[in-house]
């Protein structure tokens, strides 16, 4: 059993799997959280399955195609901060690392979602 890409753990500490963490919101089922979304999106990255990437990406901001970094490997997330900005709204301030073509990179940033008819969506972000 793989550990989930995103490096979410159980209360005890032990690594979820990726089926019992984000393989369900690539198989469909709506993230329950922003934060949830987020990290499914940091495995989706790090899969190479762009397609899911341009379904939680909301409307008023998706690019028509997507090409991920070549060679991109990614090291981990980590959640910084996670908050409500309104009912339907929110905020997640993340790392991201990984390394292309022998340099490090660390991706930090504050990511904005919205929630329509039930799902969480990726708007845009700030890097921090």
């Amino acid at each position: 059993m793989a550990a989930c890409p995103c490096g979410r753990t159980t209360a005890k500490g032990l690594a979820l799997s990726l089926g019992a963490c984000c393989g369900a919101y690539h198989a469909g089922q709506a993230a329950p959280d922003a934060e949830s979304l987020m990290r499914s999106r940091y495995s989706a990255f790090m899969l190479g399955d762009v397609p899911y990437l341009l379904a939680t990406w909301h409307g008023s901001q998706r690019p028509a195609e997507l090409t991920l970094e070549a060679g991109a490997k990614w090291l981990g997330l980590e959640i910084k901060q996670h908050r409500l900005t309104g009912k339907d709204s929110a905020e997640v301030e993340f790392v991201a690392r990984f390394r292309v073509g022998g340099k490090a990179v660390r991706q930090h940033e504050r990511s904005r979602f919205l929630r329509e008819d039930g799902r969480w969506f990726y708007v845009d972000g700030d890097v921090l």
